[in-house]
This record gives structure tokens, C-alpha cells and sequence, in this order.
């Protein structure tokens, strides 16, 4: 267990060295990649139960650390308008990203992970909708390789849209309320500027909120339709899971306790670390193989929830941005 936890990290360490070097790729991204790459170039079998526990239990840990970087203050400088568009994003978002799955005849557990990553936060509302539902290891490789390649697809299209005439300010709010991933929400406004930057993150930051609520749901609504009976072999999911409850936790923290600036950079570099070396272990399920025993399905429901999320991100941004 322990030679693929350190492989984990060892590649998230990787992620952070490409990242000083070519800073429009985030650790998290870079490690994503590794993890493909590894999957289909070696078998990783001895690797395998570090490699789980890297993309769950530190993945939460991770989760729980991503509350740090929540200020309820600044959401709530956002205005109305905006606080509404990014609960709108995820609103409208993940029952949509569902209808297409249903549509598309895809199961029912892969359909929710797709939704929820491109609603809310990408990969790691994958992953936090897969520890709540009873999603196969396949299911969530699947989603987060498409996390991947069309949340990298919106960086240029954002960039497009601040050349075509767009204020930072609008396209900040449009980047934050539709790309996918908070790293790839970070590459898209840099490109812009700072001014578009500070405005992006702070709405994708708000749609990662509701990420705690959303799990909630989930989990309660699995319960119920497992009947409410807990037996040997069934096991119902908590109503809260643990991490969401630390991640609340870690937002409430934030926004009433002063923590000293260089506590939450470094509270900010052992997250990404986190959340890098479990992406690292997620990316070693996305093989040439799976990806085809899934189908066309999954990349159709994929580019409609990406186009239901810009759609929602650049109508409300032009409105109330």
C-alpha cells in the first residue's frame, strides 16, 4: 500500500515542478495526465491499494482543505446576481446533465458523476459524488478523463470570448460560472488577466459551495431508495458524509476566524498536494480500454452538459456581470 501512496505523491511533487515551469498547467491537471499515461503504459496491479486510498481517503482530506480557500464574505461581495447565477449553474446543471444521460441510455451512476463534475467542481465532485453512490472504479475514470479534456477545451474559448470584447470583469464571471475544474478556472482567467482572475475564482468558488448541499442530497436520496434497511451486505450511506461536514467546517473557519495569510498559502499548497496525488491515482483508471467499453455516450453527454454550462455561464455573465 504504502510503494502507491508515495507513487501518488511522487507524481503530485511532478505536478508542482511542470507547474513552476509552464504555470498554465496546474499539479492537478499534470497529474491527471501522469495518471493516464502510466495507466496505459505499465501494469500498475502491485500499485493498486495505495493508489485506492490515494483517490479516496486523501482525495476527502483534500476536499476538506478546499473549504480553506471559501470566504462567505467574499462570495457575498459577489452581488445577488452572480450568487444566483452560480446556484443556477448547479441548479440547472446537474438535472439536465442527467435528462442527457437518461436520453443517451447511460447508467444512472455514471450519468450523476458526469453532472456533477461539470456543474460543480469537476474531478473532485466526482469523486465526492462517487463516495456517496455506488459507483465502480470505471465509472469514475470515465467521468474524470471527460472532466479533463472539455474543462481544457473552455480555457481557449473563454480567452476567445474576452478577445471578441467582453470587460475582465464579465469574463471573469462566465469563466467562474462554466469551466469546470478550479484549476482549469485558474489557467482560463490568467490568460485574461489578473482583474478577470480575481472575479473568476471567487464564482467558481461559490459554485463549490454548493458542493456540500448537492452530496447531501445524494446521499439522502440513496438511502431512500435503498429502502432504509441496513443489513451485513448492504450499507447505507451517512446523511452527511464525514468530509462534507469537514468541509463546511473548513468554510465556517475561514470566514470567522482572521488565519494569518501565510497559514492559508500553506494550508493552499498541501491541498493542491492532496488533491494532486489523488487525481494522479484517478488517472490510472482512464485506459484506451475503458474509454472504449464506455461508448460514444458518455463524450455526447459530456459535450452537452459543457454546453449547457457555458450557455447558463455567458448568458448569466452578460446579464448580471
Amino acid at each position: 500500500m504504502a510503494g502507491g501512496l508515495a507513487l501518488a505523491f511522487a507524481a503530485a511533487l511532478v505536478g508542482f515542478v511542470v507547474s513552476r515551469i509552464i504555470p498554465l498547467l496546474s499539479p492537478v491537471l499534470v497529474a491527471i495526465l501522469l495518471g493516464v499515461v502510466a495507466a496505459n503504459a505499465a501494469r500498475l496491479d502491485a500499485w493498486r491499494p495505495g493508489l485506492d486510498l490515494a483517490g479516496k481517503r486523501v482525495l476527502r482530506i483534500g476536499i476538506v482543505l478546499l473549504g480553506l480557500q471559501l470566504s462567505l464574505g467574499a462570495i457575498a461581495s459577489l452581488g445577488f446576481g452572480v450568487i444566483f447565477l452560480a446556484v443556477a449553474v448547479v441548479a440547472l446543471g446537474v438535472p439536465f446533465g442527467l435528462w442527457c444521460g437518461k436520453r443517451l441510455g447511460i447508467e444512472p451512476t455514471q450519468s450523476l458523476l458526469t453532472a456533477c463534475g461539470f456543474s460543480i467542481c469537476g474531478a473532485a465532485a466526482v469523486a465526492a459524488a462517487a463516495g456517496v453512490s455506488d459507483a465502480r472504479d470505471e465509472e469514475v475514470a470515465t467521468s474524470v478523463a471527460l472532466v479533463v479534456v472539455f474543462g481544457t477545451l473552455m480555457i481557449p474559448l473563454v480567452a476567445l470570448s474576452a478577445a471578441l470584447g467582453l470587460d475582465d470583469h464579465t469574463t471573469g464571471v462566465f469563466a467562474g460560472a462554466s469551466v469546470h475544474e478550479v484549476a482549469q478556472v485558474v489557467a482560463a482567467g490568467g490568460l485574461v488577466g489578473q482583474g478577470a482572475l480575481a472575479v473568476a475564482v471567487v464564482v467558481k468558488l461559490a459554485r463549490v459551495l454548493m458542493l456540500a448541499p448537492l452530496i447531501t442530497v445524494i446521499a439522502v436520496h440513496r438511502r431512500r431508495t435503498m429502502g432504509g434497511a441496513e443489513s451485513g451486505s448492504v450499507t447505507l450511506p451517512p446523511f452527511v458524509p464525514l468530509f462534507v461536514v469537514g468541509f463546511v467546517a473548513a468554510v465556517v473557519v475561514r470566514s470567522v476566524v482572521p488565519i494569518p495569510n501565510s497559514v492559508l498559502d500553506g494550508a493552499k499548497v498541501f491541498q493542491t498536494l492532496l488533491l494532486a496525488a489523488a487525481m494522479f491515482a484517478l488517472g490510472t483508471g482512464v485506459t484506451a480500454k475503458a474509454m472504449r467499453a464506455a461508448g460514444a455516450a458518455p463524450f455526447a453527454q459530456a459535450a452537452l452538459c459543457t454546453a449547457c454550462v457555458t450557455a447558463l455561464g455567458l448568458g448569466g455573465a452578460l446579464l448580471v456581470g
